[in-house]
């Protein structure tokens, strides 16, 4: 009987480790395949860089030119988790989950939820021509009359907490989760925002030039609907 006993246990362990799922990488380390680069000012300007490069191994946005690297794959139900830092002094960028049409606000941005990572502010929501809901909206989002999706709207919705990131230099790891019309997002294992009711539940995971250097030592994607089974 309690050979019996083990063995089921044993079956079973095995069952719950094959219906885990397997975080797959985004960047390879060595090279921006399963990428692409949207940089307008590239279009037209013979001496524009590409903002985006690998070096010692790291995936590095350079900050200037403006822009964005984007998977060429579209995701839904998953969890991001991004290693990350600001390499000299405080700055900007942001991870953009259900990114779609490209260009869609100010001709730069494409339609698209960011997950702020500007310093100090980590966690923010920025809606781009898609839009998402959290409590206290008001509070976080300002009067209801100036909201939008669009150029001068209020697009911008406050995280939770402050104080949650490491000092400029060192090493951040931010945690997106998608799943359905929900968005929640970790900082340093501080739960810094969640939002519903978000009007894209897939596509396009996107990188941020936006003046700032920040490197990047790993992007790792794991599938999360095996979880809610």
């Amino acid at each position: 009987m309690k050979f019996y006993s083990l063995l089921l246990l044993l079956a079973f362990g095995s069952i719950g480790c094959q219906s885990e799922p397997e975080a797959i990488s985004l960047f390879n380390g060595v090279d921006l395949t399963g990428w692409h680069i949207d940089v307008p000012e590239m279009d037209s300007v013979s001496t524009a860089i590409n903002p985006f490069i690998v070096r010692d191994g790291h995936l590095v946005s350079l900050g200037t030119p403006q822009g964005h690297l984007i998977t060429d794959a579209s995701y839904s139900n998953y969890r991001i988790e991004a290693t990350y830092r600001f390499t000299g002094t405080p700055g900007n960028c942001g991870i953009l989950v259900h990114a779609s049409t490209p260009r869609a606000l100010y001709q730069m941005f494409p339609k698209s939820i960011e997950v702020q990572m500007m310093t100090e502010n980590a966690g923010d929501f920025w809606v781009i021509v898609e839009d998402i809901s959290v409590p206290n909206m008001v509070d976080r989002r300002g009067p209801e009359d100036e909201w939008g999706i669009t150029e001068g709207k209020k697009r911008r919705i406050l995280n939770l907490t402050d104080g949650s990131e490491s000092p400029v230099g060192e090493w951040n790891t931010m945690v997106i989760e998608v799943l359905g019309d929900q968005i929640k997002v970790w900082v340093n294992g501080d739960l810094v925002n969640h939002g519903s009711g978000s009007t894209a539940q897939s596509g396009q995971i996107a990188v941020q030039a936006e003046g700032s250097e920040v490197e990047f030592s790993s992007l790792l994607l794991t599938p999360i609907t095996a979880l809610t089974e």
